[in-house]
């Protein structure tokens, strides 16, 4: 069967992504774009083509990734949940993916990508702009929900969306190293919950 000129762009395309996630995840800063290509079976005329250059490649590599994390978030919270239920349900979420088999490979490609933010001043607030894109996303999840008898607004969603996320990275990566055994998914449930306070959600 043959491919189209739109199904083999999107090959390489992924191809390329796979490849980068690879190597990323390995040598963080030291990733080089030829081996990259070399295990995608391209050439770095297709990373430029593609993605416009190698910073290009990593951005949408956080897009890639970060993607799917919303959407399985965005599957779990319902509509229907107050304020207290939906944070529940989103840590408890986020306990989950730390029982994952990939969970450490995970993590060390969060970690390689921090730091090839951290030494490329010209690729850090790219990517600083694509995770917030996403916080965006949790942002909106949480905007109107009712809390004593209150919806929330879209400023006290993107502070206590901001706050959520911090805590609950910070605890996923204890999980994952091994450093806090001793937080079950109750505990996750219970720590977000006491975000919920006004110093935390701010005025209206």
């Amino acid at each position: 069967m043959r491919v189209t000129r739109v199904e083999a762009k999107e090959r390489n395309r992924r191809a390329l992504l796979d490849a980068a996630r690879r190597i990323v995840a390995r040598d963080g800063h030291r990733a080089k774009l030829e081996e990259i290509t070399e295990q995608a079976g391209l050439t770095t005329g297709a990373v430029y083509s593609l993605f416009g250059s190698k910073n290009g490649l990593l951005i949408a590599l956080v897009t890639d990734y970060l993607g799917p994390h919303y959407d399985g978030i965005k599957q779990v919270v319902s509509p229907g949940l107050d304020l207290v239920e939906a944070v529940e349900v989103f840590a408890r979420h986020y306990h989950r993916l730390c029982d994952d088999p990939e969970a450490l490979r995970h993590l060390s490609f969060e970690i390689s990508l921090q730091d090839l933010a951290l030494r490329d001043t010209e690729l850090r607030p790219k990517l600083a702009a694509s995770v917030r894109a996403h916080e965006e996303r949790l942002t909106a999840l949480l905007s109107d929900r009712l809390h004593h008898g209150n919806a929330l607004t879209p400023r006290q969603s993107r502070r206590l969306a901001t706050a959520l996320r911090a805590l609950l990275v910070g605890l996923s990566q204890g999980v994952v190293l091994g450093l806090a055994d001793a937080a079950p998914e109750q505990y996750f449930a219970a720590t977000a919950r006491a975000l919920i306070t006004p110093d935390v959600l701010g005025p209206p």
